[in-house]
């Protein structure tokens, strides 16, 4: 797993590997455009304050913007922070490694929180302790919503991983929609499986 100054390395050439990874349809990124289209699709459906944790260079964060959004967002690479401030000058953008949780930052409240290709460098433990901070953060009505590496079930996942062995990163957690379901009963979970390797999740209260 990169810390921050490997995605500092890599901001630059980011775009471009995830595009090559896209469409060679290999894990991480098959169907990346698909997973940031079904976010955008989501929250087109009403306006409001959007944060957006590991927003990295922007790609889905900009077209928010652009469509007048007020963008706030979490990233631990100085170097993603400056390509994405260059496309959105008046965005609140702020370095934070989100794996020690929010504390008192940006507390909100947001329409919309969301995470593409970010949320996998919590624990699971950690994501039980992630999510209600979240969920506090939301104003009413408001909703989460998770873009990333993630599966309808875990033996889902497994099955991946043994297709993926020689490249599968451990030391990374995805997200399992039914142990999601599982750790919050009382939340409203919706899952949007994209291609055999990734998805959205939606997360009400």
């Amino acid at each position: 797993m990169l810390d921050h100054k490997g995605f500092d390395l890599w901001a630059d050439g980011y775009d471009k590997d995830v595009e090559l990874s896209e469409e060679s349809n290999e894990y991480p990124f098959a169907a990346y455009r698909g997973v940031l289209g079904t976010v955008y699709r989501i929250v087109s459906q009403r306006k409001g304050a959007v944060l957006d944790i590991g927003f990295g260079t922007g790609i889905l964060t900009q077209k928010l913007y652009t469509n007048g959004y007020d963008v706030s967002g979490l990233d631990f690479s100085e170097r993603m922070i400056e390509i994405a401030s260059e496309k959105m000058p008046k965005a609140n953008f702020l370095k934070w490694d989100f794996t020690r949780g929010l504390a008192e930052i940006m507390p909100g409240p947001f329409a919309w929180i969301i995470s593409t290709y970010a949320i996998h460098h919590l624990t699971d433990e950690q994501k039980k302790l992630f999510i209600p901070e979240l969920l506090q953060r939301l104003s009413p009505e408001g909703a989460i919503v998770f873009g990333d590496v993630a599966f309808q079930n875990r033996k889902e996942l497994e099955l991946a991983k043994a297709k993926e062995r020689e490249i599968w990163d451990d030391e990374e957690e995805y997200l399992v929609a039914a142990e999601i379901k599982e750790m919050f009963p009382d939340l409203r979970i919706d899952f949007q499986k994209k291609s055999y390797c990734s998805g959205v999740l939606v997360i009400k209260a």
